[in-house]
């Protein structure tokens, strides 16, 4: 395992008996095996739109312009990712893979150019060593991230198309049934 899984997804096992996580991509905003780690959920959208929380940012997003569920941990606070046209060209923006990065929505979101814009409220968060352990007793995959996963337009498949573009064993579970006593 890398150092540091900072842009990496973390792709749950079927099944990761967390409900909070079951059939979950979370991309790693940041991680170091002394400070724990960070990540955002992609995959679950709410039914809040966008335009309603930040109307001023509602042009920009990405389909479907709804704020997404990014994690249980500080369910109040606000992350946006969005992928910049010049990632030199303005302060509050912090890569995080090529083109894709967090951004800080108190900036006025017309001086910006982005070319894709998601909010996330919450996020998930690990203890020193503690994703690491997770990802030891399998309830992780770790593959890697392309900036397109985090805008995707239907995240409800996001976690079966990441894993279908794996090889080998671990694309068969992309065809894992939700219910496995079905099987």
């Amino acid at each position: 395992m890398p150092s540091s899984l900072r842009g990496r997804l973390l792709v749950a096992t079927p099944p990761l008996v967390d409900p909070n996580f079951d059939r979950t991509v979370v991309l790693v905003l940041e991680h170091g095996p002394d400070d724990g780690a960070i990540g955002i959920v992609l995959n679950r959208p709410t039914g809040i739109d966008l335009d309603d929380a930040l109307p001023d940012w509602e042009r920009l997003a990405s389909e479907p312009a709804v704020v997404f569920g990014g994690g249980p941990v500080a369910p109040e606070a606000v992350i946006a990712l969005a992928r910049a046209d010049d990632t030199d060209a303005f302060d509050g923006w912090v890569q995080v893979l090529d083109d894709l990065g967090t951004v800080d929505v108190g900036r006025d979101p017309t001086a910006l150019a982005l070319a894709e814009f998601r909010v996330f409220t919450g996020y998930a968060g690990w203890g020193p060593g503690q994703l690491e352990g997770e990802i030891e007793k399998g309830a992780w995959f770790v593959v890697r991230a392309t900036p397109a996963d985090a805008f995707a337009p239907d995240p409800d498949d996001l976690w079966r198309a990441v894993l279908r573009r794996q090889r080998g064993r671990l694309a068969m579970f992309a065809y894992c049934p939700e219910d496995a006593s079905v099987n």
